[in-house]
């Protein structure tokens, strides 16, 4: 695909070739007298960077520039690449790592580069500036027709990537081409270890049963869920685990000693000794990991300042060669790091543990986990966040995107991130209006239209903008149905203005999957209200609404067709999505005499998830396996709910749906108490049922409660009692158990 963009040439002046001093013509309507000049021992890097450089000019040109041996017949005037013996005219020693310098010297044209991939960069900054080419997403280049290639005669041009780490995680970073062509990295080619490690190192499948002391000691009892870090074994172990892996892979150059992605940090008497004199659980981890980078003094070891080790030590320094990963997990996007004040945390984490090293590196996060497909208006705090990164000395960035799989903006967000990881001084504005012109043809400025629209929308609509939230339009207004409408319009616009366009009509298509997305989410969310699943025929029947089914079917084929592998970070796929609706439509409308009911609670429920307040016990709708929303929870109290039915009914059963989902420290109430009133000052027993609690389990399960007796009432009181305490078995500091219930359905 190739595109005219005459502004990129835009260069004054003539040729030397044809007479001033002030450019060089290295093409001329396809006749060039220059040559590719690579070292006679030339290294991989240095020949594929003259063939990517020989490449681009043919395809922009038509000329096939020779790439000669230095010392071998060649023009008199060349494109030096590499360390040749012309680079000692133009670099003085050697060029720091990943630096390059693209210069003129005379006729000659000289592209050198520092140790690791400065060489390639320089050439693709070259290719990119002076060819008017570029790589914007895994797709081919674009690369526009010139028949004249030209640089100015005093061209002298520096760069370097301003992180040592940089990382866009999208699918985008994939494609091996434009990872260097953006100056990305991947952790997969820089990290032998990545991540939370403990389990690696010291695995609780094979040491727990047989060695508990190696893991934490929590409220007394040892659980898998971190180590021991003063356990002398537990060291011998990972470092000589470590050291295994290192000999299996002597080219990584990080290697992580992180904590396992979980609370429940050891507090057994050496462990805590060391985190109460520092103030921190960071005190024991750096302890830790100090003494296995002074057994690799040749590696570097990273370790995760994330959960309980967020907080800096007061004191303990981490070795030269540990590099400090940070989580800003917490922080709201809808504003930057520098104003959000929920980044408070981590803006004190930055100031504290700089005062402590220098090689902090930060996991930043771009994208909402819980549904990678939502409408997530961030793009305007991208730059800030960056400058605030830069400003702080942070070394490198992980910017975590969906990943593997396509999600929101996925290849916007991953050029853009790329661009400022490697320029936070960049023209944003530019950089977008670019991309969505190279990406979207003629259906650009519609796109940039909904863009500014949804970005507008969620400033007002001044709710924050959460990686763990939910398109459902009761928090987020800025996606309520009437701007739904707008958005689809705009894409209705930008879908007729590349329809003879099969290659921008797809994208456009994949860019419209979130709005589709939204839509069938809020539908579970409503149920049978209005925008909901269901609606009543003629007969006064529950049915699914007209044409729903298919729409679930075309989005769910869509979502394969634009390589969405994961619809969350959970990992559900197109197909498990398929299965989950698939069971809404056979489950139907489970018939109820509540819906509607006025609903009071003793305790107040959790603010975190709202769902739709008091009425999302009695709106008729089930919760899903998403427990953020359609779930009514209460953190450390007894869900105490007096439903007034409005007029006394005679009742043959009451169901009660209870979600039991251990990992996010949510159980079923032990015990369930259910009453009944006609005046709600005499109230009779209904039901009692009691739960045990059960053993160590994980799995996520939705339990409906049935208790069958007959009853003439007004008002219901259900009494869900909440457990006093975690189990040991889920025991964590700073957490309290919660309960969480969907609906009351009265038979």
């Amino acid at each position: 695909m190739k595109y005219l963009y005459g502004f990129i040439l835009l260069l004054v002046g003539i040729s030397a070739c044809s007479g001033t001093a002030q450019e060089l013509v290295i093409v001329d309507d396809g006749v060039s007298a220059y040559s590719i000049i690579v070292p006679r021992e030339a290294t991989p890097l240095e020949m594929k960077s003259a063939k990517v450089l020989q490449d681009y000019v043919k395809r922009v040109s038509g000329k096939q520039m020779p790439i000669i041996k230095e010392g071998d017949n060649a023009t008199a005037n060349a494109i030096y690449i590499g360390h040749t013996k012309k680079e000692g005219q133009v670099v003085l020693g050697k060029l720091p790592n990943e630096a390059y310098r693209i210069q003129v010297k005379g006729k000659d044209v000289l592209i050198c580069g520092g140790s690791g991939k400065g060489l390639i960069y320089g050439v693709y900054t070259f290719v990119e500036k002076y060819l008017g080419c570029r790589k914007i997403a895994d797709v081919p280049a674009i690369t526009p027709e010139m028949k004249t290639v030209k640089v100015p005669a005093d061209l002298k041009e520096d760069g370097r990537p301003q992180f040592v780490y940089r990382e866009s995680f999208y699918p985008a970073s994939r494609d091996p081409e434009y990872l260097e062509w953006n100056k990305l990295q991947q952790f997969e080619d820089l990290w032998g270890l990545w991540g939370h490690s403990y389990n690696k190192l010291v695995p609780a499948s094979k040491f727990f049963k047989t060695h508990p002391e190696y893991y934490a000691l929590v409220k007394g009892v040892r659980q898998p869920t971190q180590l021991c870090l003063s356990n002398e074994d537990v060291f011998t172990i990972a470092a000589s685990e470590l050291k295994i892996r290192m000999t299996a892979n002597p080219d990584a150059i990080y290697w992580s000693v992180s904590p396992n992605d979980d609370i429940g940090n050891c507090t057994c008497d050496k462990c805590k000794a060391t985190d109460d004199e520092q103030g921190s659980p960071s005190g024991s981890l750096i302890k830790f990991v100090n003494r296995i980078a002074k057994e690799f003094p040749d590696k570097y070891i990273t370790t995760l300042a994330y959960g309980y080790t967020h907080r800096a030590p007061r004191n303990l320094a981490p070795a030269s060669n540990v590099y400090v990963f940070l989580s800003n997990i917490d922080a709201y996007r809808d504003k930057s790091l520098v104003d959000e004040p929920s980044a408070a945390p981590f803006r004190k984490d930055v100031k504290e543990w700089g005062a402590l090293t220098k090689n902090l590196f930060v996991w930043d996060y771009i994208t909402q986990f819980t549904n990678y497909l939502a409408p997530f208006p961030n793009l305007l705090t991208l730059q800030p966040n960056m400058q605030y990164l830069k400003e702080n000395g942070i070394k490198g960035v992980f910017a975590q995107g969906s990943g593997d799989t396509h999600g929101e903006w996925a290849e916007l967000r991953s050029y853009l991130t790329a661009r400022l990881l490697n320029d936070d001084k960049a023209d944003v504005k530019k950089l977008v209006e670019q991309f969505l012109q190279d990406y979207y043809g003629k259906s650009a400025k519609f796109m940039l239209q909904y863009i500014g629209q949804v970005h507008d929308n969620m400033a007002t609509s001044k709710r924050k903008l959460d990686i763990y939230g939910n398109p459902v339009n009761e928090w987020n207004t800025y996606l309520n149905p009437e701007n739904l409408d707008g958005y689809s319009q705009m894409f209705d616009i930008a879908e007729g203005a590349v329809e003879t366009s099969p290659v921008y009509a797809e994208r456009v298509a994949r860019a419209r999957l979130p709005l589709e997305y939204t839509v069938l989410q809020q539908s579970r969310f409503y149920g049978i209200e209005k925008f909901g699943v269901f609606e009543k025929n003629s007969k006064g029947e529950w049915e699914v609404k007209p044409n729903l089914k298919e729409k679930v079917a075309r989005f769910v084929a869509n979502c394969k067709k634009a390589k969405v592998t994961e619809l969350s970070e959970g990992g559900l796929t197109p197909d498990q999505y398929q299965a989950e609706w698939d069971a809404i439509f056979a489950a139907g409308v489970v018939p109820t005499s509540a819906v509607g009911a006025k609903v009071t609670f003793q305790f107040p429920y959790a603010a975190d998830y709202p769902a739709k307040g008091p009425r999302t016990l009695v709106d008729g709708v089930p919760g899903y396996s998403d427990f953020s929303y359609n779930w009514l929870g209460f953190y450390g109290t007894d869900m105490v709910a007096t439903i007034d039915m409005g007029t006394a009914k005679n009742m043959n059963g009451i169901k009660l749906v209870f979600l039991d989902d251990p990992r996010h420290w949510i159980f079923l109430p032990p015990k369930l108490t259910v009453e009944v009133s006609e005046d709600s000052i005499n109230y009779k027993p209904f039901a009692v049922i009691e739960t045990p609690i059960g053993e160590d389990r994980y799995e996520k399960v939705i339990k409906t409660y049935a208790a069958e007796a007959k009853a003439k009432a007004r008002y219901i009181k259900v009494t869900a009692t909440n457990l006093t305490a975690l189990p040991v078995w889920r025991a964590r500091d700073n957490k309290k158990p919660m309960i969480a219930c969907s609906e009351v359905y009265v038979q």
